[in-house]
C-alpha cells in the first residue's frame, strides 16, 4: 500500500501542497487531477524521493519498485526492442551472468529464476507492448537514432511498462500518442496487475482504465471512486452545497452586522450590538473550493465563402516520388466538422499538410476559394516557438502596426494574460505555449482550421473551452486527436485515412474503438437461422421483464437522489468524518454504475420486446 501521512512541500516559500493524507491499496488504478500548476508533477517527484517533504511521510513496502517513464530514450544505435528489454534490469543481468557463470547451483539458480519471471516470453511481450504503440516488427528493429523525439518517448513508455514495477507513475502519457495509441494504453492500463498512479487530462482515459481519482485543490488531496464522470458529479454536488451555505452564512453575517451598524452608538442598544459583533467574529466562514477560471477561446470569425471551399477530383500527394494518398475526391464546405481517423502512418498529417497549402498535390485536381484562408497547428508549432521571445513579440511580428492593449487584448482571448504576455515563452507552462501556438494560427480569422493534436498539455478546463470555441467558430474544422472527448463534441464527419485512401467512415466513434481493440482476424459469424415468431406467453414474458427493469431502474434513481443529498451535507466533510465521507462517495459511485447496467438491461428488454412484437 502507497502512504501519504500529513505531508506538506513549500516551493520557495509558498505552500504546494499542506497536510495531505490518503492511503492507495495495491493493485488500484488512480488518476491524479487538478488545474495546471498545482503540483501533480510534484507529487510524483515527492514520491520518487527526488523532492525532500517538509513534513510527513510517504511510505511503500519494503523493495517495492518505482517506475516511471524517462524523459527522454537516447539516440543511440540500440534497436527498440532491444533498448525495452533492457528495461528489466535483473532478466537482463541474470542473462550477463549465465553467460559466464562456473558454480552449478549458481547455475541452477539462475535458471530457475528466468524461468519464474518468463525470461523467454520476454522478447514476445515486448514486442506486443511496441506494436501497440504503433511500431511495426520492421520499425523495432531499427536504432533509436532512426526516430524523433516525441516516437522516442513512446519507446520509453514501451520500456516501463515491460519492466512492470510494483507503482507506475505516467504523467501524461497520452501526449505523444495518437487515437490508435491512447485506446491500447487504456486496455493495457485496466489489466496491468500492480498499482497505477495515471497524470492525465484525457476523460476517455481516466474513465475507463482508473477506478478512482485523486484530486489535488487547494494544497489538499481527496479520493474519490469512480472514474472521472463519477468524480465530477460528486464534485459539483459538493461545490453546490458548500456555495448554498456560504450564501447563507454571508446573508446571515449580513443582517448581524446591519444590527450593529444601526445600534452600535445607542446606549440602550448597545449590549445587543456588542452581543452580536462577536457572533461575527466567532462565525468560522465557509470557504468554496478555488474553481479554476474558465480561460475561454476566442477565435475570430470569418467571412462566409461560396461552397464548396476545398473540392477534390482524383489528387494524390506524397513526398517526393512516393505517393503516400491517392484518388482522393473529396469536398470541404464551410460549416463541416471533420475527424482524420486511422492508424499511425497511413497519411493524416500527410493530408492535413496539403489541406493547410504546406504540400503541393502530386497529380489530379484541387479547386480552391480565391479567398480561402487557412489556420493550421500542429504539435511540432509549439516546439518552434522563439523560447527568448514574449508572447508579445511574436504577435507583434504579425501586427507591428497595433497598439500594445490590442496585442494584449488579443493575447487575452486565449487566456494569456497581461504577465504571461510579457514572460520569455521559455518559461511558459506547455499550455500556455499551445494558448500562444493557437493565436497565432488563428489571427487571420481562417475558413478553415486545421488541428493536429491540439490538446497536448492543456488541462480539463481548456480542453472544454477549445470544445466552446470550436461549436462556436463559423469556420470549418479538420481535427486529428487522441481525445475521443473531444472528438466526439466537435465532430460531425469521419474520414478514414487507410491504405492510401481517404474516405467517409460510416460508423461512430465508438463503433472505429470497437474494431480498434477486435482482433485482426475476427472469427466469421456463423450464419443464423431465422428465428421463428415467439408465442404469445413469451411475449408477456418480456413486458413483464420490461416493467421489472423499469421499476429497477427507479429505485436506483431514488437512491441516487437521496445519497446525492446526503453527500451535499456540509457536514459530512467536517474533519474527523473523512471515513464516513469516503464510504457514502463509495456508495453513491456503486449506486450510479448499478443505474447505467440497469438502463442498458432496460435498453435492451425494450429492444427484445419490440423485436418480438414486429
Amino acid at each position: 500500500m502507497l502512504r501519504i501521512s500529513d505531508i506538506s512541500y513549500s516551493v520557495a516559500g509558498r505552500p504546494l501542497i499542506e497536510n495531505a493524507t490518503v492511503s492507495i491499496p495495491d493493485g488500484h488504478k488512480v488518476g491524479i487531477v487538478g488545474r495546471n500548476g498545482t503540483g501533480k508533477t510534484t507529487l510524483f517527484r515527492l514520491i520518487r524521493g527526488e523532492l525532500a517533504l517538509d513534513s510527513g511521510e510517504i511510505s511503500m513496502p519494503l523493495r517495492a519498485r518505482i517506475g516511471g517513464v524517462a524523459q527522454e530514450v537516447p539516440g543511440n544505435e540500440v534497436s527498440l526492442i532491444d533498448t525495452v528489454l533492457a528495461a528489466d534490469v535483473e532478466r537482463a543481468s541474470l542473462l550477463a551472468e549465465s553467460e559466464t557463470a562456473q558454480d552449478a547451483a549458481r547455475i541452477s539458480e539462475i535458471q530457475t529464476r528466468l524461468a519464474d519471471i518468463d525470461a523467454w516470453g520476454a522478447e514476445a511481450r515486448a514486442a506486443s507492448i511496441l506494436k501497440g504503440l504503433g511500431f511495426g516488427d520492421k520499425e523495432q528493429r531499427m536504432p533509436c537514432s532512426a526516430f524523433s523525439g516525441g516516437w522516442r518517448m513512446r519507446v520509453a513508455l514501451a520500456a516501463v511498462l515491460f519492466s512492470q514495477p510494483d507503482l507506475l507513475l505516467l504523467d501524461e502519457p497520452t501526449n505523444y500518442l495518437d487515437l490508435e495509441g491512447a485506446l491500447w494504453l487504456e486496455t493495457y492500463l485496466a489489466k496491468y496487475p500492480h498499482t497505477v498512479l495515471i497524470v492525465s487530462h484525457d476523460r476517455g482515459l481516466l474513465n475507463r482504465a482508473v477506478g478512482e481519482i485523486m484530486h489535488l485543490e487547494d494544497r489538499k488531496l481527496t479520493l474519490y471512486n469512480g472514474g472521472y464522470d463519477t468524480f465530477a458529479r460528486t464534485r459539483a454536488a459538493r461545490l453546490a452545497a458548500a456555495e448554498s451555505e456560504a450564501r447563507k452564512q454571508d446573508a446571515r453575517r449580513a443582517h448581524l452586522q446591519s444590527f450593529v451598524d444601526r445600534f452600535r452608538a445607542k446606549a440602550s442598544k448597545a449590549v445587543q450590538a456588542q452581543s452580536r459583533l462577536k457572533m461575527i467574529e466567532k462565525m468560522t466562514p465557509i470557504t468554496t473550493p478555488q474553481e479554476a477560471a474558465l480561460k475561454k477561446f476566442t477565435f475570430p470569425s470569418p467571412e462566409e465563402l461560396s461552397p464548396p471551399i476545398i473540392s477534390m477530383e482524383g489528387a494524390s500527394v506524397g513526398y517526393g516520388d512516393t505517393v503516400v494518398l491517392s484518388r482522393l475526391n473529396l469536398r470541404i464546405d464551410q460549416d463541416d466538422r471533420i475527424a482524420l481517423l486511422g492508424t499511425n502512418g497511413e497519411g493524416k498529417s500527410t493530408l492535413s499538410k496539403m489541406l493547410a497549402g504546406k504540400l503541393e498535390r502530386m497529380t489530379g485536381a484541387m479547386t480552391t476559394s480565391s479567398k480561402l484562408r487557412v489556420g493550421y497547428f500542429a504539435q511540432h508549432q509549439v516546439e518552434e516557438l522563439h523560447v527568448d521571445e514574449t508572447p508579445i513579440d511574436h504577435i507583434r511580428r504579425l501586427r507591428p502596426t497595433e497598439t500594445p492593449s490590442r496585442l494584449r487584448a488579443r493575447l487575452g482571448g486565449f487566456g494569456i494574460g497581461a504577465e504571461q504576455a510579457e514572460t520569455l515563452v521559455g518559461k511558459l507552462s506547455g499550455g500556455q505555449k499551445a494558448r500562444l501556438s493557437l493565436m497565432l494560427a488563428t489571427i487571420d480569422a481562417p475558413h478553415m482550421l486545421i488541428l493536429d493534436e491540439p490538446t497536448n498539455h492543456l488541462d480539463i478546463e481548456s480542453r472544454e473551452a477549445l470544445v466552446e470555441a470550436l461549436t462556436a467558430y463559423s469556420g470549418a474544422v479538420i481535427l486529428v486527436s487522441h481525445d475521443m472527448h473531444l472528438l466526439s463534441l466537435v465532430a460531425d464527419r469521419l474520414w478514414l485515412v487507410k491504405d492510401g485512401r481517404v474516405a467517409p467512415y460510416e460508423g461512430d466513434l465508438e463503433s472505429y474503438r470497437a474494431m480498434l481493440l477486435a482482433s485482426d482476424t475476427p472469427m466469421k459469424k456463423p450464419k443464423e437461422a431465422k428465428p421463428k415468431r415467439p408465442s404469445r406467453d413469451a411475449i408477456l414474458a418480456l413486458r413483464a421483464d420490461v416493467k421489472k427493469c423499469e421499476q429497477r431502474v427507479e429505485k436506483l434513481n431514488e437512491m441516487g437522489d437521496k445519497l446525492a443529498k446526503k453527500l451535499a451535507d456540509p457536514r459530512m466533510y467536517d474533519d474527523g468524518k473523512s471515513d464516513e465521507a469516503a464510504v457514502w462517495q463509495r456508495k453513491y459511485s456503486e449506486v450510479m454504475e448499478a443505474q447505467e447496467r440497469a438502463e442498458m438491461m432496460w435498453v435492451k428488454a425494450l429492444e427484445k420486446l419490440e423485436k418480438a412484437e414486429a
